[in-house]
């Protein structure tokens, strides 16, 4: 099992990128540019809002990011989908921290609501999740809510985030459909 330590830096997030965090075969997050985080600044199986535990990350924003570029033409926006992406990742990591085993995939999303954006001016973005249930057994399933917070205000909030991990050999037995069911 991976160093458990509560903080990560961008090196230790690109090592974990590369699949030398964890180990062949198990949580990865991706590489740059859909790595949508700097640092993670919290991690712990303990506390948050069901006591479960909570994942914190920071992202600086600057007005040379790749998707200014292209999202919108004359309009720069960040996607909201890379924030969801953000709380994905985040949630895989982790599972994979944790020490359970196997690749990640995102699952679902039970609810999300946007109340605001991420524009090239922004300075930081925080990513936070409360985790509410991890299951280790055959499927390994994490089930968090979330928060994207945009320079002091929360601009996104997810409610029922799910990650899976799934181990080469059972790929073909475990769909993603059937772990989206497993954690109903």
């Amino acid at each position: 099992m991976a160093d458990r330590k509560q903080t990560y830096d961008y090196q230790d997030l690109l090592a974990c990128a590369h699949g030398d965090l964890f180990g062949p075969g198990n949580a990865k997050l991706p590489l740059p540019p859909m790595l949508m985080f700097d640092r993670i600044t919290e991690i712990s199986e303990e506390g948050g809002a069901h006591g479960k535990g909570v994942v914190t990350a920071e992202f600086e924003i600057n007005p040379d990011l790749w998707f200014f570029k292209c999202h919108f033409e004359n309009d720069p926006v960040m996607p909201g989908c890379l924030g969801m992406d953000a709380l994905w990742q985040l949630l895989g990591f982790f599972l994979g921290w944790g020490g359970s085993p196997g690749a990640g995939r995102a699952l679902a999303v039970g609810e999300v609501k946007f109340m605001g954006q991420v524009l090239p001016t922004a300075k930081k973005v925080v990513y936070a999740l409360d985790i509410k249930r991890v299951i280790r057994r055959k499927l390994v399933l994490g089930i968090a809510d979330g928060r994207v917070i945009c320079d002091g205000e929360t601009i996104y909030e997810a409610k029922d985030i799910r990650v899976g991990l799934f181990q080469p050999e059972s790929a073909s037995e475990t769909t993603p459909e059937a772990a989206t069911a497993a954690g109903s």
